[in-house]
């Protein structure tokens, strides 16, 4: 590596990142961070390697496309610096800022920011760790205040208004109520009334909006059962009794409201949800994806806020909820075993999953697999309207695959390769991540006893002592997490050795002319362990990849309509395809 001792070229790569709400407010741009990283690059004569964006990207964690692509950079050396206009454009933690920099000091590269007030002295990453920490409170602060003016609104008996009101609503002028749309208000009571009188199905309802032509909240054509259940459920429209909503609210809210009316009510602080970004190993290599969790919180924390009446009559909400109550249609994969789910059989119109589905005609039932985006969302979001039969559709997979298992040497090495790559994957030396998090913990626990220290010396106060040990437990929270992701991985190459090892072992003592017996459990399983991916097309052909070689393609031939690719280079994108 070239040595950037100050004796050798200066390079820099520079590194902008916005969040999504960010991005909303002005000021604070991609091309502003840019720009005045140039000037700061030109300034100091470092010679720009590349510029790095991250679009959208919360700072709230490493996994980050832009930073994946910075890390490469310094990991292949001859990178001087990485420059960022703030600290916290590279993480908003500092423990992961403290990970960043370790990492990059192995590589002889050093992180700074325009905004850096310390030098390399201890003093000087004593005043940066503390700019860190002060804005970590601000942004903490700023939340807080934020969720607890919310609650106070709710309170008050307003709306915290969305950006889309309930359906059949609409938000007054002030934005802190709500109001009868009186042009969808009709469509909400004629769910009600089709379910509770007309003997509808939720099914039966969607196809019939769709058949009138009616549009979603959304504006889409193609209306979801789910939301007109949660439509059926929810209290917005029911009516509740001025005695009813009184003992909800404050006595406040209830004094602004008239005895002699009924209110729907419209539920604050009921669920709570979370949000990360995690990223997986795709067939094009690692793809990111957004994760939600939802969870219920205490009932007791729930907060009621009175609505108009929705006008629809108590009794046939009542009547409508027993209607529906418990008839969630039993998955049909409790009545066989699917070799295809769970991501196995992909679409190949529209590239989303197959999903199973079973239809009962002359008291027999049959199974097939069809594309969930075309059943939920129409033809507009997908063509393929075609249901693959299963008696069809999963010998024909198994014929392919069997014909890999014959050779179990040659899957050994496809397996193996299977597990490299799974090495790979992770970012950095995992061995070393873990030695770094291991001594951010035992700097916690320093920390944690010279802090009580000080204050049993009466050098600082006990709510200075306070502040600073919630400090160290969200450092100390962050790393825990961390080491148990790296756990997670090591077990999950684990369990890949395990599953390859019980596999091979398997077919050492089974014929070939025995793998047909295998249960569609067991076939499953061999189709997880392989991570095969079946695609079917509109045309009756299918392609397979997988973690397989060019063996598959040479034992099946003779039912190829397609030559297979070979495994030239490395990653998941060099897996096998054949059409069949």
């Amino acid at each position: 590596m070239p040595s950037t001792n100050g004796h050798g070229p200066k390079r820099a790569v520079l590194y902008a990142r916005v969040s999504t709400d960010e991005q909303a407010r002005s000021g604070y741009s991609l091309a502003q961070q840019l720009e005045a990283l140039r000037e700061y690059a030109t300034r100091e004569g470092y010679e720009v390697l590349e510029e790095v964006a991250d679009p959208g990207q919360s700072g709230a964690s490493l996994e980050r496309p832009g930073m994946d692509r910075v890390r490469d950079l310094v990991a292949a050396g001859g990178v001087s610096v990485v420059l960022a206009q703030d600290r916290d454009r590279f993480a908003r933690e500092p423990a992961y800022h403290y990970l960043l920099k370790r990492e990059f000091e192995e590589s002889g590269t050093k992180i700074r920011a325009l905004n850096d007030r310390g030098d390399e002295s201890p003093e000087g990453e004593l005043t940066d760790g503390i700019l860190d920490q002060l804005g970590k409170y601000e942004r903490a602060k700023f939340a807080e205040k934020s969720r607890r003016g919310k609650l106070r609104k709710a309170r008050e008996g307003k709306i915290v208004a969305t950006k889309m009101p309930h359906y059949g609503f609409k938000h007054t002028a002030s934005r802190d109520g709500y109001e009868v749309d009186e042009a969808t208000m009709p469509i909400v009571r004629r769910i009600f009334q089709m379910i509770a009188t007309q003997g509808y199905s939720l099914h039966g309802i969607k196809k019939r909006f769709e058949a009138q032509g009616l549009l979603t909240p959304a504006g889409k054509r193609y209306w979801s059962e789910t939301f007109i259940r949660e439509v059926i459920k929810d209290d917005v429209y029911r009516p509740h009794s001025f005695k009813e909503v009184e003992v909800l609210v404050t006595p406040e809210v209830a004094a602004q409201l008239e005895p002699d009316k009924s209110y729907g009510i419209w539920w604050f602080n009921r669920k709570r949800h979370t949000y990360k970004q995690v990223a997986e190993n795709g067939p094009e290599g690692k793809v990111y994806r957004k994760k939600k969790t939802t969870t219920d919180k205490p009932r007791n924390e729930w907060i009621a806020v009175p609505v108009p009446d929705a006008g629809v009559p108590r009794e046939l909400v009542d009547v409508a909820r027993q209607a529906i109550k418990g008839n969630c249609r039993p998955s049909s994969a409790g009545r066989r075993a699917w070799e295809l789910s769970g991501g196995v059989l992909h679409c190949g119109s529209c590239g989303r999953r197959m999903v199973p589905h079973s239809t009962k005609s002359g008291g027999r039932r049959h199974f097939y697999y069809r594309c969930r985006m075309r059943w939920h969302q129409g033809s507009d979001a997908c063509q393929n309207s075609r249901m693959r039969r299963v008696e069809e559709l999963e010998p024909r997979v198994w014929e392919v695959v069997s014909g890999l298992l014959e050779d179990p040497e040659q899957l050994r090495s496809d397996l193996d390769r299977m597990i490299e790559l799974e090495r790979r994957s992770m970012r950095g030396d995992p061995d070393r991540e873990q030695e770094t998090w291991l001594d951010k913990l035992a700097e916690v626990d320093r920390k944690r006893a010279r802090y009580q220290e000080m204050a049993a010396d009466d050098l600082i106060t006990f709510d200075e002592l306070r502040a600073r040990l919630t400090e160290l437990d969200d450092t100390r929270r962050i790393a825990e997490r961390e080491l148990e992701t790296l756990r997670a991985h090591r077990e999950r190459i684990a369990d890949l050795e395990t599953d390859r090892d019980a596999l091979l072992d398997s077919l050492v003592n089974v014929a070939p002319d025995a793998l047909a017996s295998l249960a569609p459990e067991e076939r499953h399983h061999v189709y997880r362990t392989l991570k095969l991916r079946v695609v079917a097309y509109r045309d009756d052909s299918l392609e397979l990849s997988g973690t397989f070689g060019v063996s598959l393609a040479m034992c099946q031939s003779r039912t190829l309509r397609a030559s297979s690719s070979g495994r030239a280079g490395s990653g998941l994108d060099a897996s096998s395809k054949v059409r069949l």
